[in-house]
């Protein structure tokens, strides 16, 4: 019986199974985005800011047209999207692709064969950061979790110089400068603080809010006076409910929270996104910068005052996945230490074990498959690419060491990680060392951890998406 009702959902889930399609024509937009700044020359699509928000069914095949009027190349990257099989659609020039090219068309199939909160950005020259990014939203037609009603804020930082202009200022001779002289503000859905709109909650009734962050360097949170937030979902990945009072995010992560609405229609309440930057000293009117707005029950009521606004981190290794799956053992350890030096022309970069990352000449996956077995030698693929070569099925301990002054959000391509353990770099006796139980626990699962400076993170990997 158990095999048939199997059967069924199955069925029902080929049956609404559709193609998705969006025709993108990635144009140059001159835009302010409504705020107190002179325009620069963003990135959209159809000659708009914001993207439109792309909304899916578990089951159906995106189809992406995309037509590039850029002077550039640019790509598409479909963040937490496995692509198992398809990853010659994940849009990372030289790794998976040679990019789309100036006046070019390309089409991605990807097949969404995950529920869950995920977001499309440009990835080739970091054009996401001039504003090429939109949230994915798959959902699950057996949701474990039905709700009344979903919401969704997506929150990104809007800088009034480009990309390239930033860079610029990063990667002066001598030393970086500071390209907070230009400082960004936030986005939500698109639009400033004074647009964000209201949520409208009824007695008794719960919601789901999914949560994501676009942002290319802030931190942000979020928060609903005197109301519970319970954890369901978090970079994809299905938890076990955990309850918070707040939700923290790194660039790339996104969390899905379900809030229960009070009782009664007494009071209103205010819920609050905080952008801040913990490593940087504050910058008035932008780090931190806090968007309020309404959850009504009722027009006309008291606003609930609460007596703080609570702050507090993520806390990856409270939190179990869904699926039941215990610390895997490790096959094979990496040590990735984020490290700060100087090229030898005197400019500054962040690296991975004092290497710089160049891009290869030739995509790395088509030499992995034209290169025989000389593939299995990690240099094939370039000396400054940091090249790892896996087995396909090991169980792969990366350790993320960040001895550095900023914050590094790290996110991994094709595979869920479990979060293991946490500590701090000068910690030498191992007082600040946390890590999951070894049994009777199910570590959480993501694909994007921040590495905070100072701290160092141990996650773990199947590899098993060749």
């Amino acid at each position: 019986m158990r095999a048939f009702c199997a059967l069924l959902c199955l069925v029902a889930l080929v049956a609404h199974a559709k193609h998705v399609v969006q025709n993108w024509d990635i144009t140059y937009v001159t835009t302010n985005r409504g705020l107190n700044q002179t325009p620069k020359r963003g990135i959209g699509v159809n000659g708009k800011l914001p993207l439109p928000v792309v909304e899916a069914v578990l089951g159906d095949t995106l189809v992406l047209n995309v037509r590039n009027s850029l002077d550039t190349p640019t790509s598409l990257h479909s963040h937490g999207i496995l692509q198992r099989g398809t990853n010659y659609y994940d849009g990372v020039a030289m790794t998976t692709d040679c990019s789309i090219a100036p006046g070019t068309n390309f089409t991605y199939y990807i097949k969404l064969d995950q529920a869950g909160t995920y977001w499309i950005h440009g990835h080739t020259h970091e054009h996401n950061f001039d504003g090429l990014r939109t949230p994915l939203v798959i959902h699950d037609p057996q949701d474990p979790n039905p709700v009344e009603r979903e919401f969704l804020f997506a929150a990104e930082d809007w800088w009034p110089i480009t990309f390239q202009e930033s860079l610029a200022i990063i990667m002066q001779q001598h030393g970086p400068g500071y390209p907070y002289t230009n400082p960004p503000y936030t986005l939500i859905n698109g639009f400033k603080d004074s647009m964000v709109e209201p949520l409208h909650f009824e007695p008794g009734k719960t919601y789901k809010i999914r949560l994501v962050s676009m942002m290319s360097l802030p931190l942000w949170e979020f928060v609903i006076d005197d109301h519970e937030l319970l954890i369901v979902e978090v970079d994809g990945v299905a938890t076990k409910p955990k309850a918070v009072s707040v939700v923290r995010l790194a660039p790339g992560q996104r969390v899905s929270v379900l809030v229960t609405a009070k009782p009664s229609r007494n009071l209103n309440y205010q819920y609050h996104m905080t952008t801040f930057a913990d490593y940087l000293p504050p910058i008035q009117g932008v780090y931190p910068q806090q968007i309020n707005s309404t959850a009504i029950y009722a027009t006309g009521a008291p606003v609930f005052v609460p007596q703080a606004i609570p702050s507090e981190p993520f806390d990856e290794l409270s939190i179990e996945a869904l699926e039941y799956m215990p610390a895997m053992t490790t096959d094979r350890s990496l040590f990735f230490n984020a490290t700060y030096g100087f090229s030898s022309d005197d400019v500054p970069y962040e690296s991975f074990n004092l290497v710089a990352y160049e891009s290869p000449k030739v995509p790395s996956m088509f030499s992995a498959l034209t290169t025989g077995d000389m593939s299995l030698n990690s240099i094939t693929y370039g000396p400054a690419t940091n090249a790892q070569v896996l087995k396909y099925g090991e169980v792969v301990e990366m350790v993320y060491w960040s001895a550095t002054r900023v914050p590094h959000p790290q996110h991994l391509h094709g595979h869920s990680f479990q979060v293991i353990e946490k500590g701090r770099t000068d910690d030498a006796l191992g007082q600040f060392r946390r890590r999951v139980p070894s049994k009777g626990f199910s570590p959480m699962m993501r694909d994007t951890v921040m590495v905070y400076s100072g701290e160092y993170v141990i996650v773990r990997f199947k590899a098993d998406n060749p």
